[in-house]
């Protein structure tokens, strides 16, 4: 399993614009091999911004490295775009794979 995280900071008060956002936008997701799930993690808030971090869960990295490229990560993210001032700075990307502890 491999899991891709992207960390947000969204400016105070403007959460429910970013979680409106996520809601209605078509991520294309459910289509591509290799995906299993995603989720929005909210966080805490603090210094006038709240943490908001989305998950998604491969089948592997070469799955998520397959996405990247696609015409359906293009699609999603052509209309990722939020409304200025809600987002401060970038998001950090995370990857991980997982451990297999059963070895």
């Amino acid at each position: 399993m491999f899991i891709a995280m992207n960390r947000f900071r969204i400016a105070a008060g403007r959460e429910p614009e970013f979680e409106k956002m996520w809601r209605q936008r078509e991520s294309y997701l459910d289509a591509v091999e290799g995906f299993r799930d995603f989720k929005l993690l909210r966080g805490p808030s603090e210094e006038g911004a709240t943490l908001y971090v989305s998950h998604s869960l491969w089948e592997s990295r070469a799955r998520f490295d397959a996405w990247t490229e696609s015409e359906a990560f293009r699609k999603a993210h052509a209309q990722a775009r939020s409304p200025k001032g809600v987002v401060l700075g970038h998001p950090d990307l995370e990857t991980f794979d997982a451990v297999d502890l059963s070895a």
